[in-house]
């Protein structure tokens, strides 16, 4: 059964004393005790010590060095507070991990221990270090599993399984001596020609706020001091997926409707409800002003609305953000701006944060409160942590833990789930094993990086899983593989069509990989900084397609790519197409079950996938001013060039099986402003093989007094059916979930009548009912 409250019950705001994992210790008076530990310690520390535990740099600045060795000894001084005459002993590191410690588990966790006994025996005041690693899809540290990115774990819709892939990301992080993972980023994904929005899982916000929720649970759970769990850091507040032009950093401009009904409600999960005690600054402006020097957003909104209690970190030169903004002409006077505005730590080495804070305190800009409040946060987590008490980890379990044989199957699950099959013509999928010939074509056959996506580490020590190997391993001992990579990512290179072409001759099938280019990777088309003007496949690689399918062998076309792709042509021409995300380091045998049938794709699109990017914004849940009505359903309107319709919709995928829906029951059909109604599904699979459904629930406000979207995601549920099973999918709806900003910005929930539409995506309604607010 699927409870609708689960994000946005107002009721459940009262709970977040036991949400939150500082007043869910056991011991009553902890809060107390560590409140009063926090101010005995601050009461001795110095204006440096203070600036010190305010900084925690990337390890990737320069000023920490430029080669490994530098970058190790860089963080033993500055532990030990003599890097920077400005600060005393820092407060932590972030990424330093990945940048310094790239020789796996145990070297991350005996150094980590290293500065630890630096910080605590080497100092007056012994204060541990914070170390925060980023954990998008993985500890990204060497060694460490690696799982499908953003869209891939969005298009699973498998909360359990969300929860299983965060949790065990927490473990290997806390075993190795990481205290806190960040960008998580649980904002909606509102245009994806942004390159790091492929970190995103959905364009929607009820479900970012379902997997906010999941990710918060999972990686902090009940007790952070445990030995299993971390910090959530939970990216970016509070948003910056629709930047203009879908560039980075680009300004938001959004009205207040917008952030509060569109990019709050996953934060409302992940704080309100689930207790999330980490919180990245966006880089962008909001309407105009620096996130980074808004207390508007940073302290009215996330604190005293949101009842936030954390930690907010600066985004990776953030600071400098207020300057480049021409907001203020030097780091000292945004260092000043930034922490009065809500900032707590600076990640970048900025001199805002370190020597211009100290001026700026000395000349009377900044009060030592101010100061004191920052550093009073960071101490209290780090006593929350128990870092006090248990600074130090065990190596040996830390190589015993990290990328154990559970954690690799728990990486092929979730890449198996978020694998979407988009096209199968006449059912050429799955195919035989027993294949005779088959020709494995493309850039992203067998590259293995390009299917890791952002947000990996430098060193990867564990075998890749490409498609290559992945087909290789599934078929018959018998069967030929043959391989071509007929071009690059980009370029116009078309010299490898000839051997593409010969080899989809001689092949009974042809499967082409292609997609996007990690973006460390000399011309990087796909990650943070890699923002595109066009969704449409890069350089040659259509052409590719055209040249391998022109033979007439059978043809296959699996994506890997971190963003939607306008594959017009592909779509139109290919019979079989396969959305595999960045699916992680066990991709390919993923990819290969479900080629070959050892596993039904379950996979349903968390993101819309247009036909040209020239339909931007092209999410679902548009107004109906964009809209013409087709057989009842409000689509979007054509262009005078193009259908307006998408590509794929959102919540779309197929099954090598079929299911049917039907009995909708809604009961009552009239309620209150204060009920709930009741709604009833009956699911069957009339196919010949066990398969999972998502079925999802759409409403409508059928008429309102300001406009609302043609249709809203209120609930879904994924389960499994044998051949011939049917089973009956509840889900409860109350009149509160319904609520909007009116006229006012004030929340109501309006009488009148609403539309229910149960289906397998947002265009594919296959029961519609009523029911009327009174």
């Amino acid at each position: 059964m699927s409870d609708l409250r689960q994000c946005f019950n107002p009721a459940l705001v009262a709970l977040l004393a036991i949400a939150c994992p500082l007043s869910a210790q056991p011991m009553p008076d902890r809060h107390a005790q560590i409140e009063r530990r926090v101010e005995e310690l601050l009461s001795r520390m110095t204006l440096k010590e203070k600036l010190g535990q305010m900084n925690m740099p990337c390890a990737y600045v320069n000023q920490l060095g430029r080669t490994i060795a530098a970058k190790q000894e860089a963080a033993r001084r500055f532990a030990a507070g003599t890097q920077d005459e400005s600060v005393g002993p820092g407060g932590g590191f972030f990424t330093l991990a990945n940048e310094a410690l790239r020789d796996g588990p145990r070297q991350q966790a005996l150094f980590f221990n290293e500065l630890q006994k630096i910080a605590i025996e080497k100092t007056r005041l012994g204060i541990p270090l914070l170390q925060t690693e980023e954990g998008t899809h993985g500890v990204m540290a060497s060694g460490h599993t690696i799982f499908p990115e953003g869209p891939g774990l969005g298009s699973t819709w498998n909360m359990e399984l969300i929860r299983q892939v965060y949790t065990v990301a927490a473990l290997e992080a806390r075993a190795v001596g990481i205290h806190q993972l960040y960008t998580f980023v649980i904002e909606p994904n509102r245009d994806p020609r942004m390159g790091r929005n492929e970190e995103a899982y959905t364009e929607d916000p009820y479900l970012s706020a379902r997997i906010a929720e999941e990710i918060v649970r999972s990686v902090q759970g009940d007790n952070i001091a445990a030995d299993d769990k971390v910090v959530a850091g939970l990216c970016h507040f509070p948003g910056q997926s629709e930047g203009a032009g879908g560039l980075e950093r680009g300004a938001m401009e959004i009205s207040e409707r917008t952030l509060r009904e569109v990019y709050l409600p996953p934060w409302v999960a992940g704080i309100k409800r689930a207790g999330a005690l980490g919180v990245m600054a966006t880089y962008p402006a909001i309407d105009g002003v620096p996130a980074h020097k808004s207390a508007h957003l940073l302290t009215r909104i996330l604190r005293e609305e949101l009842g936030f209690q954390g930690l907010v970190l600066s985004e990776g030169g953030g600071i400098g953000t207020l300057v480049s903004e021409r907001i203020v002409g030097t780091q000292k006077e945004a260092g000043e701006l930034a922490l009065k505005a809500g900032v707590d730590v600076g990640i970048s080495y900025e001199s805002g944060f370190m020597q211009g804070m100290a001026e700026n305190v000395a000349e009377g800009r900044v009060s030592m409160e101010l100061i004191d409040r920052a550093v009073r946060r960071i101490l209290r987590l780090k006593m929350m942590l128990g870092l006090f008490d248990k600074p130090y980890v065990d190596p040996d379990r830390a190589a015993r833990i990290v990328r154990r044989q559970e954690h690799q199957d728990l990486a092929l699950k979730a890449a198996r789930e978020g694998i979407v099959l988009l096209k199968n013509e006449n059912g050429l999928l799955p195919l035989k094993r027993n294949v005779a010939t088959i020709a494995v074509i493309g850039p992203n056959a067998d590259d293995a990086r390009n299917q890791l996506g952002d947000y990996i580490s430098k060193t990867i020590p564990q075998e890749i899983i490409t498609v290559r190997k992945g087909i290789r391993a599934k078929v018959s001992p018998s069967t030929k593989v043959l391989y071509a990579k007929g071009c690059e990512i980009t370029g116009e290179d078309r010299s490898g069509f000839e051997e593409a072409r010969k080899l989809a001759r001689s092949a009974d099938v042809a499967v082409v990989v292609v997609g996007e280019r990690e973006r460390r990777a000399p011309g990087g088309t796909n990650g943070e900084g890699r923002d595109v003007a066009s969704l449409d496949l890069s350089g040659p690689q259509e052409d590719l397609i055209r040249a391998v399918h022109e033979t007439g062998t059978p043809t296959v076309v699996v994506l890997i790519n971190g963003r939607p792709l306008s594959t017009r042509w592909t779509a139109e021409h290919v019979p079989a197409i396969l959305e595999a995300w960045l699916p992680g380091e066990q991709g390919g045998h993923a990819v290969a079950d479900i080629l070959f049938g050892d596993y039904n794709p379950s996979g349903r699109l968390a993101l819309t996938i247009p036909r040209h990017v020239g339909q931007f914004p092209f999410y679902y849940d548009f107004k109906p001013a964009r809209g013409k009505w087709v057989n009842g359903r409000l689509e979007m309107a054509d262009y005078v060039d193009m259908s307006g319709t998408p590509l794929y919709p959102f919540g779309y995928g197929l099954s090598y099986t079929k299911f049917e829906y039907g009995n909708l029951r809604i009961t009552p059909q009239q309620t209150g402003t204060a009920g709930k109604i009741g709604i009833a599904v009956d699911i069957a699979n009339t196919g010949g093989r066990e398969g999972q459904e998502t079925v999802q629930l759409y409403v409508r406000d059928i008429v309102s007094s300001v406009t609302r979207p043609v249709q809203a995601l209120k609930g879904f549920e994924k389960l499994a059916l044998a051949p011939g099973e049917r089973r009956t999918v509840r889900f409860e709806l109350h009149a509160g979930d319904l609520a909007f900003l009116g006229e006012d910005l004030k929340p109501v929930v309006e009488a009148g009548a609403y539309e229910i539409m149960v289906g397998a995506s947002a265009h594919d309604i296959r029961v519609r009912g009523e029911f009327e607010i009174k």
